[in-house]
């Protein structure tokens, strides 16, 4: 056995419904000492997680492992493009999409297993108006729902479906131009969003064909719906049959924009952003290296 390499794992404290978990105790019974060397930095604010990836990448990290939800892994990720180490994922939080889809168990012993015999592989990363994301943004009612969520002190997937229903009776669609693949489609849109991964978190799958190695985007569009519209739709993202629906239309681009009259909420990998009347999203095939099961990767 060689020299361990050096990993970093970043834990934001506050994450997810598992908080009373002892990370570090299962890091330092779980994880391969011959294989990782390895440092435990605790996150202090939001944007710190991203700070600590990219001068733990600086200083030579072979690996570093965000420990935490959709958040924190988001900012780990987006510290870490660009760099010459790679992410890995112990899933701490409630939704925990970039977990699922590569198929990282949730189950932390078995997460660390999976670090100490790594395979890595590259992913694709994009950006909607200048913010990384690496599963979804969206414009609509689901940053709407992503600023609510910023703003209310539950956690968990029943909170999050009490705090759907209660925006949802509330919410007008928005009229908005969506230009992808050089057609212009002009509507009152409930939802426009991008998928570089299949799905939300807790197995919401908005765009169940989405492959995160292709170098596309997965743009779906929904119209204005109504409560029977909306729940067909609920039932469409839990079963990955959102596709097959009627209320659904998705497109595949390297780039998209939209442009609307009033000021549109939007989010990425689920963290409110803010609102804006116009949008850029761009796709950044193989920018990130990452840590997953090998039958996730090509």
């Amino acid at each position: 056995m060689g020299i361990p390499e050096k990993a970093y794992f970043i834990l934001n404290p506050k994450s997810g419904v598992k908080s009373s978990v002892n990370v570090p105790a299962l890091i330092e019974a779980h994880l391969d000492h011959s294989r990782w060397k390895y440092e435990l930095l605790l996150t202090e604010h939001a944007g710190h997680a991203t700070q600590l990836a990219r001068e733990a990448a600086a200083q030579g990290a072979r690996l570093v492992v965000a420990v935490g939800g959709d958040g924190t892994v988001n900012e780990v990720a987006r510290g870490l493009l660009q760099t010459s180490a790679a992410l890995g994922i112990l899933p701490k939080g409630s939704g925990n999409g970039l977990a699922r889809h590569l198929g990282i168990p949730l189950v932390l012993p078995q997460a660390l297993a999976l670090l100490n015999k790594p395979t890595f592989g590259r992913i694709d990363s994009c950006a909607i108006n200048g913010h990384p994301f690496f599963c979804t943004a969206g414009i609509g009612f689901d940053g709407v729902v992503s600023s609510a969520f910023a703003n209310s002190t539950k956690r968990g997937l029943s909170s999050y479906i009490q705090l759907v229903v209660k925006e949802f009776r509330s919410y007008q669609s928005q009229m908005a131009t969506v230009r992808v693949n050089d057609h212009e489609l002009t509507s009152d849109f409930f939802v426009v969003a991008f998928a570089n991964a299949s799905q939300y978190g807790n197995n919401a799958y908005i765009a169940p064909m989405a492959n995160i190695q292709d170098g596309l985007l997965d743009v779906c569009l929904i119209r204005h719906v109504g409560l029977a519209e909306a729940l067909q739709l609920g039932y469409g993202l839990l079963t990955k049959q959102i596709a097959h629906s009627n209320l659904a239309e998705f497109h595949t681009c390297a780039t998209v924009s939209v442009h609307s009259e009033q000021p549109l909420h939007f989010h990425a990998d689920g963290e409110f952003v803010g609102l804006a009347n116009a949008f850029e999203v761009q796709m950044f095939p193989t920018s990130l290296e990452v840590v997953a099961p090998a039958d996730q990767l090509i």
